[in-house]
């Protein structure tokens, strides 16, 4: 989760001396650096880095804009950093025709290499600059820094001027490079507001506040500004690792949220607004409340989709597998819907909101209570609770309130059970909005625990080959994710060829897949498999028995990680072995029992394994009793896996009599 830092600024005045370091100034201190200095592992460290942000008023359009400036240097120390040469600098425009857009201007760049007792510098040319139209709304300034070695230190600038004033530009401290020093100025006309927030797991090294007197001169007026200096030195990479959400949400950063303009000819004009606010817009909006307002669409449908549903969770259950199977999913997301409802049905397709906003509006003409629930996906990052900022949301989905009981519904999925949202929707907290009554939070988690059951039954042959059956029972995300993964394939044929290919000593004789398309029932595989055991000598055979779903790599591997786990859901996965044994054959060696568990009940590794008569018996389980784990607990989580995969190393050993 995001931790906010609200900035109190306390104003002395100062000179209004900016902080930049000199262009192409290199110092012995430079090129004696070693990456040892800061992380012993890094291939390139940023050694300065600098930006800052002003306003400029243009006389001509009458307009105000923001102007930034940005200046890094960068050591590169081997050929594995080579790519910090790459440089790709986002721009972004509104893409409605108005010619609202973000101009980059002033690039410069060079290459510094040590040769004969001092530094050669190599600029970059003007042809060396590219730039791509990604989308409508985003262009990409592209180049590489030329003549790039070992110990290379490479340093570029550039400047964007924005229109967009309620988008102040963002500072991000920690990249996935370690940095010295990373300073920013903001300089803020005493006539505008913003929110300042500081997130990420580190503080400052600097925050400091000063007047700049005469900053910006509007229509013949001078004014004074804020000028804001926040400063992070020897701060370490960000390094992503499995089970987090957006790296955003913990990245070391500060935001700015324009809140409120006061206008010299004395009106005045809030942006940041109340939640209350926020409600009337929406419910106003034509492409969010709108939407949700058209039962009539549905009058003549529902008889025929209800059917004899006896129920009202029958009658919700019904309707969210109509649309579902009515309505694809064009793989936008949104919050507000891009056609009407009635011609989302007609079309059959649409984005995220569309399909939402379908939903709603036909569970509300069967009389049901629904609402909508606007939220952040997990690769979007979490939202800012303090006060609403709608940029924050970019996805839609439903709520549906019967007895006692809420579901939330996303109807773009299709293999999706009713009241199971997708990983994509499970991102701390959402927010409901109903029609006529006050929004409000509620959390987003999973309704269900992700449940997997193996179960191998075979037989071993004196030859050392065992014929058997494994039987798999998945519910959950175990479900949702084994039936995305199957229907990538054009046939259940193709997936279980490509899965024989994969299980290099396991040969799939027979299958069948029941429950694919039942969505709201378990699926469940059954293989009819054969494979055989290894051979050290005549009479001594062997074999790894933690073979179905194993654990081979453990996925925390940072010293330290200071953002939580993040599972998506809780979660039990069960193995049962049972292999019968040739009479002549005996159980020399058997993996040790083990039971060992996370604290506070965190979860549990179980194994047992039993030798009865000629039947050899080991159960597994593994759990996790929660979705999320706090950074504290990282280290418990690492050395868990760590005994997993070590007791996964041990082999039953069989002797045969002579």
């Amino acid at each position: 989760m995001r931790k906010y830092l609200i900035i109190v600024l306390l104003f002395f005045s100062y000179p209004t001396i900016a902080q930049d370091f000199i262009y192409g100034k290199l110092t012995d201190e430079d090129r004696m650096f070693n990456n040892k200095q800061i992380d012993s592992n890094a291939n390139t460290v940023y050694l300065n880095e600098f930006g800052n942000t002003r306003f400029s008023y243009d006389s001509e359009t009458g307009s105000m804009k923001l102007v930034y400036e940005y200046h890094a240097r960068i050591k590169i120390f081997n050929k594995e950093g080579f790519n910090a040469a790459n440089i790709v600098i986002p721009t972004y425009k509104s893409g409605t025709g108005d010619n609202q857009q973000e101009v980059i201007s002033g690039i410069k760049a060079s290459t510094f290499n040590y040769q004969n007792g001092k530094f050669v510098e190599t600029e970059m040319t003007t042809k060396s600059i590219f730039n791509e139209e990604k989308s409508k709304y985003l262009s990409l300034t592209k180049f590489t820094l030329p003549n790039i070695t070992k110990n290379s230190i490479i340093e570029y600038q550039y400047t964007i001027e924005t229109p967009y004033l309620f988008n102040f530009r963002s500072w991000i401290f920690q990249s996935d490079l370690p940095k010295v020093n990373s300073t920013y100025i903001a300089y803020i006309p005493a006539n505008y507001k913003y929110n300042i927030s500081l997130r990420g797991f580190y503080k400052l090294t600097e925050n400091k506040a000063e007047l700049s007197r005469e900053c910006l001169r509007v229509v013949g007026k001078e004014m004074d500004c804020s000028k804001l200096t926040f400063t992070m030195k020897d701060m370490p990479a960000f390094i992503e690792e499995d089970y987090m959400t957006s790296p955003t949400n913990y990245k070391s950063a500060i935001y700015f949220e324009l809140e409120e303009v006061h206008y010299l000819n004395g009106s005045s004009q809030k942006y940041t607004k109340s939640w209350k606010d926020i409600d009337y817009e929406l419910t106003s909006n034509k492409d969010f409340g709108g939407q949700m307002k058209k039962k009539d669409v549905f009058k003549n449908i529902l008889p025929s989709v209800i059917g004899n549903a006896a129920t009202d969770l029958d009658k919700a259950k019904a309707i969210f597998e109509y649309i579902k199977k009515q309505i694809r999913w064009n793989n936008y997301y949104g919050k507000y819907s891009e056609t009407s409802v009635k011609e989302v049905i007609d079309k059959r397709s649409g984005n995220v909101a569309d399909i939402n906003f379908a939903l709603i509006s036909a569970l509300s003409a069967a009389e049901l209570d629904a609402e909508a629930v606007i939220l952040s996906t997990r690769e979007n990052g979490t939202v800012n609770k303090l006060f609403p900022i709608m940029s924050e949301f970019n996805y839609v989905v439903a709520k549906v309130n019967i007895d006692d009981k809420s579901y939330l519904l996303d109807a773009s999925e299709p293999l999706a059970p009713f009241g199971l949202l997708p990983l994509r929707c499970i991102n701390d907290q959402g927010r409901v909005i109903h029609l006529k009554k006050p929004s409000y939070w509620i959390d987003l988690k999973a309704s269900q625990k992700s449940s997997t059951v193996h179960n191998l039954t075979g037989v071993m042959s004196e030859d050392g080959k065992i014929n058997g059956k494994i039987t798999s029972y998945s519910s959950g995300f175990d479900a949702l994710n084994l039936r995305k993964s199957i229907k990538k394939y054009s046939s259940v044929d193709e997936y279980v060829e490509k899965l024989d290919e994969r299980l290099s000593n396991i040969k799939i004789k027979n299958f069948k897949i029941t429950n694919l398309d039942t969505v709201e029932n378990s699926i469940t595989e059954e293989y009819e498999v054969e494979f055989s055991i290894g051979t050290e000598e005549q009479s001594v055979s062997y074999f790894n028995p933690f073979f179905i779903n194993p654990i081979r790599k453990n996925p925390f591997k940072l010293n330290e990680r200071n953002y939580p786990v993040d599972l998506g859901a809780a979660s039990d996965e069960r193995i049962s072995i049972n292999i019968t044994l040739p009479e002549n054959y005996m159980v020399k060696e058997k993996p040790s029992d083990i039971s060992m568990a996370l604290p506070n009940q965190g979860g549990k590794y179980l194994v047992r394994t039993e030798v009865s008569d000629n039947n050899l018996t080991i159960n597994q389980q593994l759990q996790f009793n929660k979705a999320i784990y706090t950074s504290e607990e990282y280290h418990y989580l690492k050395e868990f896996y760590n005994r997993i995969i070590q007791a996964q190393k041990s082999e039953v050993v069989l002797s045969k009599a002579n």
